[in-house]
């Protein structure tokens, strides 16, 4: 009977810039619109996420100011489902990758 052959194993690094698609987190995205009110997007945020009225104020300012905000991240599917939430409360919002 023979000894078994020990086979090295080639090593593989990532470079930064080279971060699987699976590692990267979902996120959800809310965008600016000339129809809903500043008051109105910051109670959404607040009744939705639980966000304080200051952190809530602060990403409307981002949707306002910005063009967008990021409010969500996550797996896919809860994102996809905290857009469709916001989207049932009139606020335009995506899912995107980080």
């Amino acid at each position: 009977m023979a000894a078994p052959q020990v086979v090295p194993i080639e090593e593989t690094r990532l470079e930064a810039d080279e971060v699987p698609e699976t590692d990267r987190p979902w996120v959800t995205v809310v965008w600016n619109d000339p129809v809903n009110l500043m008051s109105y997007v910051t109670w959404v945020l607040q009744k939705l996420f639980g966000f304080s009225k200051e952190k809530a104020e602060r990403l409307m300012l981002d949707v306002h100011h910005k063009g967008k905000a990021i409010v969500s991240s996550g797996p896919r599917e809860k994102m996809e489902y905290d857009a469709s939430r916001l989207q049932a409360y009139g606020l335009w919002a995506t899912v995107d990758k980080s």
